[in-house]
């Protein structure tokens, strides 16, 4: 065993490691750590006013619900009460139990649908952005965050789960995976939205990408452990971490783990 994983497996969070990651037990488990981690909570945070400025930003002239999908344990609600939260798992803090690839949402009723490192779960993508052409009112649009593919990144993600992969030369967009929360590429939103970026132009014409970017909070994600894994530094440390990530920002994309995309309805 190598270093990485015999410290990747010391890391690991004890009450996950007997836990099926298709079943509802790892949303309260997830409900849990992410209660207990102030550092975590900040940086998700950061990652909904993200969600909101760049609403603002590129959907201002649209109307309709604003949908999380892929919510999981997310506070994001508790932020911005319009937020609809769904996912595809029930949960009593949730909304609605919705699937991206097939909603329940009327035609053009919907102004902006965000995701936080769901993207990558969706079986099949295509069905999810036929979906999004048909429930988002002209101008709507979607925010996506995802694991990026810099240099730290495309490694780090190799290594730091066996029920996920990083493979960025997955020839096909659809994954036959064992459920949305095992066998899932996290190099999906890469393959999508860069490396196919003309065919998702020509496939989805309704559609254009209007902005990716690597994100800088990626010290205090790491330091934090994440959902699934110990915090490796106490929170008192955060400010200190967030003017590291500050410096480090002119080299922001060789060392982000997440990147931001938005898309937006012609």
């Amino acid at each position: 065993m190598g270093i990485f994983l015999a410290f990747r497996n010391f890391l690991q969070e004890p009450r996950l490691k007997s836990i099926d990651p298709n079943s509802d037990e790892l949303l309260t488990v997830h409900l849990k750590v992410l209660n207990e981690k102030q550092m975590l909570r900040n940086v998700f945070a950061e990652f909904y006013q993200q969600c909101i400025t760049l609403d603002k930003q590129y959907f201002g002239i649209s109307k309709g619900a604003r949908v999380e999908i892929g919510a999981g344990v997310s506070f994001f609600k508790k932020s911005f009460p319009e937020i609809l939260s769904t996912d595809i798992k029930n949960a009593n803090h949730l909304d609605l139990v919705v699937d991206a690839q097939q909603m329940p949402f009327e035609d053009k009723s919907i102004r902006a649908i965000y995701g936080i490192n769901c993207f990558h779960h969706l079986p099949d993508p295509d069905k999810f952005f036929k979906e999004l052409v048909r429930v988002l009112d002209n101008a709507g649009g979607c925010v996506l965050i995802e694991p990026f593919y810099g240099f730290a990144a495309s490694r780090f993600y190799k290594k730091l789960f066996d029920s996920e992969t990083f493979d960025p030369a997955q020839k096909f967009w659809k994954n036959e995976t064992q459920g949305f929360m095992v066998g899932a590429n996290q190099a999906l939103s890469y393959i999508v939205f860069k490396r196919d970026k003309i065919l998702f132009e020509k496939l989805y014409p309704n559609l254009e990408i209007v902005l990716q970017k690597p994100l800088n909070n990626y010290l205090r994600y790491l330091f934090s452990g994440g959902l699934n894994f110990r915090q490796v530094l106490p929170a008192f440390f955060s400010p200190f971490i967030f003017l590291i990530e500050l410096l480090l920002y002119p080299i922001n994309s060789v060392f982000a783990l997440h990147q931001v995309i938005v898309i937006r309805k012609k």
